[in-house]
């Protein structure tokens, strides 16, 4: 019998704190949870993970990020940036939770217990430099989970993609010197954080090895399927990557609030079923997606869902 796709999630994923009113609330996962658990394929194996570590994020970040991450989650919400990335009670354990998960579904996946799986966390990760808070994202959570499976599982070529509305500024800085990641970001373009023009390749080693493929204003699933046709998979295939990890933020979703671009949850299993593809040609399959953006509640809960049955081919 195949391995299980599992969904790797935690209640405790609500406690992280934000102002009320701000795209990046508990309800992300109170209200998804309870429509996913009615609604998956019960072949769907659902995990509970354990807290990440210190040394997990100091694969990353900086010792002082860490302290001032942990420092702010105290008593009361402190605005960590010049925008709205808060910290409060919980936040950090929180964080470290969603280390933890994306370490469990690694572990999961690479001993052959699991298929594939889906992180399905908070806060998300991709905007968090290795210095510093930024864009909702307190720990680079996808970095961390590329670093560890450089040196638990001996991964040498790890794929990124990273299908956010928003451009992983954090991820592609993080691992821009580095050409042992490949880090593939479709975006809106012009859109927060600004970065993510087609002129950033990479650094030194890493020059290359950095794909940003800007999407315009109104770009949905037609444009998305040509852009993997003709770079997306193209640029995966030649890598030949050891590992997948997706940065998967959902609001690029036609009913998301915060973008202009018009994908449906076809779309979003469209791009999961080509990029578990690549996963099946070079490595088995080993895959791990992560939640990222999506703040459309029940169009986050819907693409979701399209996002999970396909990672287990349905």
């Amino acid at each position: 019998m195949p391995s299980p796709t599992i969904l790797v999630t935690h209640p405790d994923f609500a406690l992280h704190p934000t102002p009320r009113g701000h795209p990046e609330s508990p309800e992300r996962i109170t209200a998804t949870l309870p429509l996913l658990r009615s609604s998956l394929p019960k072949t769907i194996c659902w995990v509970e993970p354990g807290p990440g570590t210190r040394d997990l994020l100091r694969s990353v970040h900086t010792e002082g990020h860490i302290r001032r991450v942990e420092e702010a989650s105290r008593d009361r919400l402190v605005l960590l940036d010049q925008g709205d990335t808060y910290a409060g009670p919980h936040s950090f354990d929180t964080a470290l939770l969603a280390v933890g998960a994306v370490t469990t579904a690694i572990d999961r996946v690479a001993s052959g217990e699991a298929t594939n799986a889906f992180a399905l966390l908070r806060p998300p990760g991709h905007h968090a430099r290795a210095n510093a808070p930024m864009g909702f994202c307190l720990f680079n959570t996808v970095a961390v989970a590329a670093r560890y499976l450089q040196r638990k599982h001996g991964c040498r070529r790890i794929l990124i993609l990273d299908w956010d509305l928003h451009h992983g500024n954090g991820t592609q800085e993080i691992f821009e010197e580095d050409a042992s990641v490949l880090y593939i970001s479709l975006h809106e373009h012009p859109l927060y954080p600004g970065t993510g023009s087609t002129l950033e390749q990479g650094r030194g080693e890493g020059e290359g090895f950095t794909l940003n493929l800007p999407m315009e204003p109104g770009s949905g699933d037609a444009e998305y399927r040509a852009a993997f046709e003709e770079k997306v998979l193209p640029a995966a295939d030649a890598f030949e990557p050891d590992f997948v990890l997706v940065s998967a933020g959902f609001d690029a979703h036609r009913d998301d609030p915060l973008g202009n671009l018009q994908l449906s949850e076809d779309g979003f299993a469209e791009m999961t079923r080509a990029i578990r593809g690549v996963a099946e040609r070079h490595c088995q399959g080993k895959l791990v997606s992560v939640l990222e953006g999506g703040y459309q509640i029940a169009a986050l809960g819907r693409s979701i869902h399209a996002h999970l049955c396909a990672l287990e081919n349905r």
